[in-house]
């Protein structure tokens, strides 16, 4: 899904390329994939080549959301083909030496690469580049966050899950009957609490990797506490978001700096009952955010919902905006 999303969006902003290589396992070498054209390659289709050490030379960037797996096994050899790896796996997130970026929260530390750059987790990413603008108002001291992630976060194979078993469950067939392999209980007309392993601390993975990206990408020991949840949403990730700045931050100033932060959205008219919903953004590129609020318990906080579509803003998008950031 992401790998396809790479290839419209380098379409949609008309990335210089003088050549576009797709690559994937062995299963899927020779398959053929529609590509929109840029730079100076035409429309038409890319043949999918099996991707091996060989595969970089001659590249100048790769573009990489095949699984911690394969990053890890390819990144000696696109470095040692001069090229750098943006890569969207958990693999790297947290080195040392590899920066985490959001182009519109912390785009100069694309300077200090060593031949790969992260992209974070696409909960994560949509927050941070929400709590931007309310951080340069006030540093915020901590964060509490509740994610609504549609079933694609999870892959294609989720998604067909999500039609095929709500397909079958209209039909009639029997609880003990349906399908379940994508998620841990079954995702139709169901949420389901638990994204990713559980840790020590009880926490899930996923919950815990916006903890610690927010921390590296804001350059900030902000304190984050999260509950991931999985709907019976296709496409498009919401979140509810409160949070405690250092200052009082009214909500008329919130609202005048999410209208305009970069990539941001407001979308904020509770009277008209218009709030940033999944049905309208997915396939959209910015953060949209709304339902903005006083908290009605701590006289320094501030809560809002954000939606933003995790396959563009959360990967595909947030990847490409790394590399033009980079050039």
């Amino acid at each position: 899904a992401v790998g396809q999303e790479f290839l419209r969006v380098l379409h949609d902003v008309d990335f210089p390329a003088s050549e576009v290589r797709a690559l994937a396992s062995a299963r899927s070498a020779g398959k053929k994939v529609p590509f929109e054209g840029c730079g100076l390659v035409p429309a038409g289709e890319l043949t999918v080549q099996e991707m091996t050490p060989e595969s970089f030379e001659g590249v100048d960037i790769a573009l990489f959301s095949a699984g911690a797996s394969v990053s890890k096994e390819m990144r000696e050899a696109v470095t040692a083909a001069g090229a750098v790896m943006i890569d969207n796996s958990s693999a790297f997130r947290m080195d040392e030496d590899v920066p985490l970026v959001v182009p519109e929260v912390n785009p100069q530390d694309v300077a200090w690469h060593s031949g790969v750059i992260a992209n974070p987790n696409c909960p994560t990413t949509q927050m941070v580049a929400a709590l931007k603008p309310l951080y340069d108002l006030s540093p915020i001291k901590r964060v509490v966050v509740s994610t609504y992630q549609a079933a694609s976060g999870a892959g294609a194979p989720a998604m067909a899950e999500l039609y095929d078993q709500t397909r079958a469950f209209l039909d009639g067939t029997p609880e003990d009957e349906l399908e379940i392999s994508a998620f841990a209980h079954r995702i139709a007309f169901n949420t389901i609490p638990h994204i990713d392993v559980f840790t020590d601390n009880d926490y899930t993975k996923e919950e815990m990797k916006m903890f610690h990206e927010t921390r590296k990408i804001m350059h900030s020991d902000i304190a984050v506490s999260a509950t991931c949840v999985r709907v019976p949403v296709m496409r498009a990730h919401s979140e509810s978001v409160w949070l405690e700045t250092e200052r009082p931050v009214s909500v008329s100033e919130a609202r005048e700096a999410f209208s305009k932060a970069e990539g941001v959205v407001l979308m904020d008219d509770p009277a008209g009952k218009v709030y940033p919903m999944p049905l309208f953004i997915a396939g959209k590129d910015p953060v949209y955010v709304g339902r903005i609020r006083k908290d009605l318990t701590c006289d320094n906080g501030l809560a809002f919902w954000c939606v933003s579509d995790q396959i563009k803003k959360g990967a595909a998008l947030n990847a490409v905006q790394i590399l033009e950031t980079l050039i």
